[in-house]
């Protein structure tokens, strides 16, 4: 992919089973954060959606679309990827991203 340092809108993140860098929004128990996520498709329960399961060791944690403001790739590693850090959270307005402001 071009450009991985760039966030982008969420309408554009992959839902292959990829894992993305995404901009979980903040909320009242904490500032905004970068986890790592993947599109699970629909389980047994006929849930798909936004799952993070890197973050804390045996738990699977769901993100409702609202949560995620926005995506980037991961990082390439055998490029040195982002030396070793992730980027921080977007704090920027979502009609900024990918220069759709107006």
């Amino acid at each position: 992919m071009d450009e991985p340092d760039h966030w982008r809108h969420m309408s554009t993140a992959p839902k292959d089973g990829t894992r993305i860098l995404v901009t979980v929004r903040p909320v009242e128990q904490g500032p905004a954060d970068v986890d790592v996520a993947y599109w699970a498709q629909a389980d047994s329960q006929g849930i798909e959606g936004w799952r993070a399961a890197d973050s804390a060791p045996g738990a699977v944690i769901g993100y409702a679309d609202p949560e995620l403001k926005c995506w980037m790739p991961l990082p390439d590693a055998a490029d040195g990827g982002l030396e070793g850090s992730r980027p921080a959270p977007y704090e920027g307005d979502d009609m900024e991203l990918d220069g759709s402001g107006i």
